[in-house]
């Protein structure tokens, strides 16, 4: 087991894609880089996704913008990190049940578009002929954005990770952060290391992370649980991540089954009836899977900024930096969030 450097230029708290993905940027642009990862490298919230990177997040451009950014920087991906990354398109539909839903979808169209956002408003029928699953007549309109994309969140961190050595950073696994001192001498089991920025991505524990520097982070830890559906008699059609705008129960193609989320069981709610809600919803969108079993795929943790929105800068009085807050979309904006946090580390 190697030891701890003595210092470094940042050390990096957190090896999931966002993590990574500083770590990367960082050293590429000549910082002395440490990462330091509690766990395996992905083995956080960037291992319990839906495995979809997308550019259209409804009522949000200024994360839409940190998306097109990114799909761009995953399109080079290949060439930049020399590790292959299957994009498979699958697109993304959001389905609108409500008329308020449509005038708020058509309120911020201009913004989503201005974000370079491709994405536009259909009909229930042309919704129905894009996944055959909906039950049009349950559905008045839908948004649609091709800009959608299967993606194993591990290939990135792996990509992100050799490319990182490849440029001279360290990366440490099983190395708990225990300690900040206020100089940015980080506290490990394995030894201290003297950073001169301390750059935090830790996910749903950015919080405990940055509290040991006396900084506050407004992120709040958010369970949820990915479950399968049975497998069918006769295998479904590829389908897009489709998502219903009122519940926020979202399906997509997942191999021979149907892979599908919405959140958890409520304050006080069992999971029993958490799961009558889901198969409730399933019933009236998708006729086609009343019935059907629902299953535990995967489960874990994700964090959540104020409105939902990603936190990324710096603190004013201390050379700590931050990136966190994502709301499960971390691998839509990894590589944005990447190269914010190096041109804000090394403009100084």
């Amino acid at each position: 087991m190697s030891a701890l450097p003595d210092r470094a230029d940042a050390v990096v708290i957190g090896g999931g894609v966002i993590g990574t993905s500083a770590a990367c940027h960082l050293a590429e642009a000549g910082v002395n880089t440490v990462l330091l990862e509690r766990g395996s490298l992905g083995g956080g919230a960037s291992a319990h996704t839906a495995g979809m990177v997308r550019t259209y997040f409804p009522g949000d451009p200024r994360t839409g913008a940190l998306a097109v950014r990114s799909l761009s920087a995953y399109r080079d991906f290949a060439r930049r990190t020399e590790a292959p990354l299957g994009l498979k398109r699958l697109g993304f539909m959001v389905l609108f049940t409500d008329e308020r839903q449509i005038a708020d979808f058509e309120a911020g169209l201009q913004a989503q578009r201005a974000a370079g956002v491709d994405i536009a408003l259909i009909s229930a029928p042309e919704a129905s002929a894009l996944n055959p699953l909906i039950d049009e007549r349950a559905v008045l309109a839908a948004a649609w954005s091709p800009e959608a994309y299967h993606v194993d969140g591990l290939d990135i961190v792996r990509g992100y990770a050799a490319a990182a050595r490849n440029h001279g950073a360290r990366l440490f696994t099983h190395t708990p952060v225990t300690r900040i001192d206020d100089d940015n001498t980080v506290h490990t089991p394995r030894g201290s290391i003297k950073a001169d920025s301390v750059v935090c991505t830790a996910g749903p524990w950015s919080g405990e992370v940055a509290s040991m520097a006396s900084v506050d982070l407004p992120v709040t830890p958010h369970a949820i649980e990915m479950l399968f559906t049975d497998v069918p008699d006769a295998p479904h059609h590829e389908i897009p991540m489709t998502m219903h705008a009122t519940s926020g129960l979202r399906i997509r193609s997942w191999r021979d089954r149907i892979l599908l989320a919405m959140g958890m069981p409520g304050a006080g709610e069992t999971r029993e009836a958490w799961l009558g809600r889901v198969a409730g919803h399933l019933a009236t969108l998708f006729p086609a899977l009343a019935g059907t079993g629902l299953h535990r795929a995967w489960s874990g943790d994700f964090d959540a900024g104020p409105g939902n929105t990603a936190l990324i800068g710096e603190h004013p009085t201390r050379r700590f930096l931050y990136a966190a807050g994502f709301t499960g979309a971390g691998l839509c904006q990894a590589p944005a969030a990447g190269e914010m946090l190096r041109d804000l580390l090394i403009v100084k």
